[in-house]
């Protein structure tokens, strides 16, 4: 057992619970606070909002603290904001609060990705950091699912109480067992700041971005379509939340050992594939035994993507580790807020939620572009180097 790997696993999973239970419980929020769907929505869109905009914020000022301390720091900020979820008496207050919690995330899953990566050799390294990541998979197994069902039996609040618990056991875990060696100074944040505005950086960031767009268009509102479209009852919606993160947990896995070894053919595949499921989702989404397949195979391909891009912009931005995979998180959750936006204002317009799946494949084809681009830029910078030799 690899203990610091493990005490990060266990934040993840609270933040992964906190960020993804929303999802579920959205049609229980938008009865009790009075919202519409559209309105309930917003609240998936603010958390991935406040991650975004709390990204460089965060990044700035932990950029000189040990990092021990602000991992442990930042789950002190996330427990604070599920406190806040669970006593919201107002849809604007569980906004704000729901902003709160998601000014961790970034940092955290930033500086941990950073932290995973120098506990293990190089060539472990995107493995590493889907270890970290499988508390976020495991969450989408065990937090989300279960999450949904007690905050159908005992009220939405109560799934907010129970996260607020699993973050106190999680500032314990990483306070013991983080390594002190692991506890270094950041570097200049000035100098970070000049390494992420390169071309490759950046388009490693949009990669990120388009991913996320791309899930989060259909899964903010995963449940309407299973309740509405698929004809699933509410006790079995958790179960295909459960499938669903069942294939999360193993793209995440996969997505790690295949990153280690051909990282861009890897992302170019795993977003073509992305497109052409959600493209079939569309049609499965009407029937019952396809949509449980599709689910669990859309949730491995979705998150294979992640470890892979978070090794892309370390490797790209090498003087800028902690700026670059903290903004990387911010990027992931940016997409999440652009595709529940995107999927809102497809509702809104009056699109059948079948039609929302075609927006995600859509974005997936732009992502596929996007990773070629910086396939063939990374090309030609080798051509420039063996030339100049």
């Amino acid at each position: 057992m690899n203990w610091p790997l493990f005490a990060l696993a266990v934040a993840a999973f609270g933040i992964g619970t906190t960020e993804f239970v929303i999802m579920g419980l959205l049609p229980d929020v938008a009865r009790d606070l009075g919202v519409s769907a559209p309105a309930a929505g917003m609240l998936v869109s603010g958390y991935a909002l406040g991650v975004a905009a709390g990204a460089p914020i965060l990044a700035i000022l932990t950029a000189r603290w040990p990092r021990k301390q602000a991992l442990v720091g930042l789950m002190t900020l996330f427990i604070l904001g599920n406190v806040l979820c669970a006593i919201a008496p107002s849809y604007n207050f569980l906004m704000v609060a729901r902003v709160v919690t998601a000014f961790c995330h970034a940092a955290f899953f930033g500086i941990g990705a950073v932290v995973a990566a120098e506990l293990v050799p190089r060539e472990k390294r995107a493995q590493a950091v889907a270890l970290m990541f499988t508390g976020l998979t495991v969450a989408n197994i065990l937090g989300v699912p279960f999450g949904t069902a007690l905050g159908h039996a005992a009220g939405w609040r109560s799934t907010f109480g129970v996260i607020t618990l699993i973050g106190v056991l999680a500032v314990a875990m990483l306070w013991f067992c983080l390594p002190k060696k692991i506890a270094m100074q950041g570097g200049s944040i000035f100098k970070e700041f000049r390494s992420i505005v390169q071309m490759q950086v950046q388009l490693s960031l949009l990669t990120s971005t388009l991913a996320s767009i791309s899930m989060f268009s259909v899964l903010t509102y995963i449940a309407y379509i299973l309740l509405d479209v698929t004809g699933f009852t509410a006790q079995q919606e958790s179960w295909v939340l459960l499938l669903f993160g069942a294939g999360i947990t193993v793209g995440g896995l996969a997505g790690g050992k295949l990153a280690d070894w051909k990282l861009m053919p890897v992302m170019a595949t795993i977003f073509f594939c992305i497109a052409v499921i959600l493209a079939l989702f569309s049609w499965t989404s009407h029937y019952q035994v396809p949509t449980l397949v599709t689910m669990f195979v859309w949730g491995a391909f979705a998150f294979a993507v992640v470890p892979a891009a978070q090794v892309r912009v370390l490797d790209k931005a090498k003087d800028a580790p902690n700026l670059a995979s903290t903004l990387n998180q911010g990027a992931f959750n940016l997409g999440n807020a652009t595709g529940a936006w995107l999927g809102g204002v497809s509702i809104s317009a009056g699109l059948p939620l079948t039609d929302l799946p075609w927006l995600g494949s859509g974005v997936a084809v732009l992502g596929l572009a996007v990773v070629l681009l910086s396939a063939v830029l990374d090309r030609r910078q080798r051509r420039q180097q063996v030339q100049a030799a």
